[in-house]
């Protein structure tokens, strides 16, 4: 570098130098004193909702008109304390080039309990972490893109499972695992991922549907040559027999269920519809949709409003009412 050059520098190196970008993954905190604003609050409450979310996701439920602006707030955010970022997402392929994962964080719940904040769940998932990280991911991503194209439609409404379980019955509300549905052939019976339900706004009147949730990474053998090995086969067969039996009217009291199938390969999804459709006959309650995992990334509202496939019946939409 040229003397002269050098001796700018040193004169003007408050106006030279730039700020220390802060890191992604460890915590750096500057000490200034944050200002909470309403949509400050609005983020913790839908980070109570759900267990985890991408930036983009927070985003497009939390609004701004500034994305940029936006996870710039979220990083001061984390790095005062409010929220967290999950390290089992730094281990994930490509983690670099992700959004951001937050979670909520002792500051952020501290504000939440102040306040006498309770928000209704979507997901069933610990406060622990989690062993399968990208599974939970997932069913939090998915439940939140199909929430957010629910949201989108005027006269529709999002019934989260907590909402389900204050109908049920008294009996299903004490057992230990309320969400579990009994079935004759699976041993504990059968667990979704997720369950929720849609209100349709109808002219005359209004219309429910509920659904059971599978995310489907490919980690699970879609069949086994055992009945008591865990198969993916195994656990649609579970749900035929609860829906075979309405099982889920005495369970939970509600008046139909629809079992979501979402996998990460459009392959094995094929394989999945061909036996399950080979082994059991009434299958329409079962549907089926593939989407990769680079696009549930961003919002995949379209899980709501694009036709969810069928064995060998007519895909129908979950966005509209039951005809």
């Amino acid at each position: 570098m040229p003397r002269v050059l050098r001796d700018c520098c040193r004169c003007y190196g408050a106006v030279m130098d730039t700020p220390t970008r802060r890191s992604r993954m460890r915590r750096t905190r500057s000490g200034k004193r944050i200002e909470l604003t309403d949509r400050d609050l609005e983020i913790f409450r839908w980070l109570a909702r759900y267990r985890y979310l991408p930036s983009t996701y927070i985003h497009a439920f939390a609004g701004g008109a500034s994305e940029t602006r936006f996870k710039e707030r979220l990083g001061d955010l984390y790095h005062e304390g409010y929220l967290d970022r999950p390290r089992r997402q730094w281990e994930m392929a490509n983690c670099r080039h992700r959004p951001v994962i937050h979670e909520l964080d002792t500051g952020a719940t501290r504000i939440l309990d102040d306040a006498g904040i309770v928000e209704e769940p979507r997901t069933w998932f610990a406060a622990s972490p989690h062993r399968q990280f990208s599974h939970s991911l997932m069913v939090c991503e998915v439940l939140a893109s199909i929430e957010l194209g629910v949201r989108a439609v005027p006269g529709l409404r999002f019934i989260p499972w907590p909402e389900i379980l204050a109908k049920a019955p008294p009996a299903t509300r004490a057992l230990a695992t309320p969400i579990r549905f009994p079935s004759a052939t699976r041993a504990g019976g059968v667990i979704p991922d997720g369950l929720f339900g849609i209100e349709y706004g109808g002219a005359e009147k209004r219309q429910y549907r509920f659904f059971a949730l599978e995310a489907d990474r490919g980690t699970m053998p879609i069949a086994r040559s055992k009945p008591d090995q865990t198969a993916y086969l195994g656990k649609l067969t579970a749900y035929h027999d609860v829906l075979s039996a309405q099982a889920y009217k005495p369970h939970l009291g509600i008046p139909n269920l629809l079992v979501l199938t979402l996998a990460t390969s459009e392959r094995r999804l094929g394989e999945i519809m061909r036996r399950f459709a080979e082994q059991r006959g009434n299958t329409a309650a079962f549907l089926f949709k593939a989407l990769i995992e680079p696009e549930l990334r961003s919002p995949a509202p379209q899980l709501f409003s694009e036709f969810w496939h069928r064995c060998d019946l007519p895909p129908v939409c979950i966005d509209r009412e039951a005809k």
